[in-house]
């Protein structure tokens, strides 16, 4: 996952809104008009968000019938989490590095 496609995926997750959608998605699969019902927005308000949640990649609709539900899609939020490790890991190895020549001196 490059920064390019870390960005978007980071802008979309910045919003409390889209970030409550997916914790709601998180319990299971629902349609907009399910989540307006569960969270304070409307579900016009609730499309919105899910086409910017669908755009990056973090959910996709599922046809249940004349209903269309959303689900999170694991694999793009795992991957997300494995670069957030690895920037991680970067930047210890890094303060390692500085404490272990700063101790040196």
């Amino acid at each position: 996952m490059t920064t390019e496609t870390l960005v978007p995926v980071f802008a979309a997750l910045g919003d409390e809104t889209r970030w409550s959608i997916l914790v709601a998605l998180g319990e299971g699969d629902a349609s907009a008009s399910a989540l307006a019902g569960r969270l304070p927005v409307t579900r016009q308000a609730i499309a919105k968000h899910l086409a910017v949640l669908q755009e990056v990649g973090l959910v996709e609709p599922v046809r249940a019938g004349r209903e269309v539900r959303y689900r999170i899609v694991g694999s793009q939020l795992s991957a997300t989490a494995r670069r957030l490790d690895a920037i991680g890991a970067e930047w210890e190895r890094r303060l390692a590095a500085i404490k272990e020549i700063a101790e040196g001196l």
